[in-house]
């Protein structure tokens, strides 16, 4: 008869007993998009502290709603980023696509489907980011060189073949969405008003979030910002990369750009530019590593209204407006050095 068997116990290493900032820490690394939290928390929290205004509806619905054409730019701008790319040409495609689309209605379909504008704007920066995908792909050159030849490409395009007037007679549909109030309040006799358009900036961050999580397009966006050499050997299609990332941001240039000619009830084709620096400033203050394969959707929303929040609410403090860019310069410094050394 056998001798019934033994179980010996194998000893089991502690689990450490980490400190409350060693927990902290290990968070961080994990979320880097957390540290761009806490710096919009904190300076939140300042400006309310000295002007508490800052917490009315009025002041948070203004940011919200300069959120949107930014935050639209910074989304495509973080899909670029995250596949190792970088594009500055977004404004000029808005431009090109915004005005032509609005000189189209006014002049030849004036009743046309609200759905129909966002669609042919949508899709006239789709080709035109298709063209800058197709570009960067065949040439391999740096996409920031490409796109700073389509850049001026297109804006000159624009200006001399398409036109220079302001157009400030829009059509009712596009003026009506433009003043349509998702939620409205009265404080002191003042009205705010957030606008429907606001819901573009979520609806959108919801389907990159689920580009780039949960289809094969996203891990081979984050593989070929990873490493495009290993991203071929895995066998991702790096032309089809290419051309995707650039035609979403693209699309979503375009979308912006009809944004803002409804949210200004005007289109002015000398309109965007000068706005790449915040774009990707907030896209750097997100998390996302210039040199790609990282980043989120979350941290790139957050970074977007860090740079919103500066630019709108430092003359509540009353900082002058002309050290806007000095304050942003030292949040990206200070988030890069924090973001160096996580890495470290």
């Amino acid at each position: 008869m056998n001798a019934p068997s033994t179980v010996v116990p194998v000893p089991t290493a502690a689990a450490p007993n980490l400190s409350r900032g060693d927990r902290l820490k290990r968070r961080l690394e994990r979320r880097p998009e957390l540290f761009t939290l806490f710096l919009l928390v904190s300076l939140c929290a300042v400006v309310g502290a000295i002007n508490p205004s800052f917490f009315q509806a009025s002041a948070l619905f203004d940011i919200a709603r300069s959120s949107v054409v930014i935050g639209l730019f910074a989304l495509g701008v973080f899909v670029i980023l995250a596949a190792g790319g970088i594009d500055v040409s977004f404004t000029a495609i808005a431009a090109l696509s915004m005005y032509s689309v609005t000189q189209l209605i006014v002049t030849y379909f004036p009743g046309a489907p609200l759905v129909l504008v966002f669609l042919a704007a949508a899709l006239g920066g789709g080709l035109l980011g298709l063209i800058n995908g197709f570009l960067v792909h065949a040439l391999r050159a740096p996409s920031l060189i490409v796109t700073i030849g389509t850049q001026y490409l297109f804006r000159g395009f624009l200006l001399t073949f398409i036109g220079t007037v302001w157009v400030t007679s829009l059509p009712e549909q596009m003026d009506s969405f433009g003043k349509l109030a998702l939620i409205e309040r009265s404080t002191d006799g003042a009205r705010a008003v957030l606008p429907v358009f606001f819901l573009a900036l979520p609806i959108v961050a919801g389907l990159t979030w689920w580009i780039l999580n949960k289809t094969l397009m996203g891990r081979a966006i984050f593989a070929t910002g990873g490493s495009r050499a290993v991203a071929e050997r895995l066998g991702y299609n790096l032309r089809a990369v290419h051309l995707f990332i650039f035609a979403y941001t693209g699309a979503l240039a375009g979308l912006a750009g009809i944004i803002h000619v409804c949210s200004n009830r005007l289109a002015n084709p000398f309109d965007l530019v000068g706005m790449e620096i915040d774009v990707i400033a907030a896209v750097v203050l997100g998390g996302a590593r210039i040199t790609g394969g990282t980043g989120t959707v979350t941290g790139t929303l957050l970074g977007v209204f860090l740079v919103v929040a500066i630019n709108n609410v430092l003359i509540m403090t009353g900082i002058p407006s002309t050290w806007q860019r000095v304050v942003v310069g030292a949040f990206i410094l200070v988030a890069g050095a924090f973001f160096a050394i996580r890495r470290r």
